[in-house]
């Protein structure tokens, strides 16, 4: 199991994203879940009560549409909030 999260976290790095709401979050773990095998992102809000999160990484890497136009739902930043 070990191996397959070390892959999968090449696919999302851990690290500080952006939502297209613009909130910021930091990725902190992809982790697979125990029935079903689907990786999971498991990530911390940046702001307010700096909750935790965990998003099946599909919906994590999906676009959405904003204004008219898809954009990924998170965006990697190289800003630390």
């Amino acid at each position: 199991m070990h191996k397959t999260i070390v892959r999968s976290r090449s696919l999302i790095p851990v690290g500080n994203y952006k939502h297209y709401k613009g909130q910021h979050y930091k990725v902190l773990y992809v982790v697979q879940h125990s029935e079903t095998e689907e990786h999971h992102v498991v990530y911390q809000a940046l702001y307010g009560d700096y909750g935790y999160w965990v998003r099946p990484m599909s919906l994590f890497n999906d676009f959405v549409t904003k204004n008219d136009q898809r954009v990924k739902r998170f965006v990697k930043t190289t800003n630390t909030v």
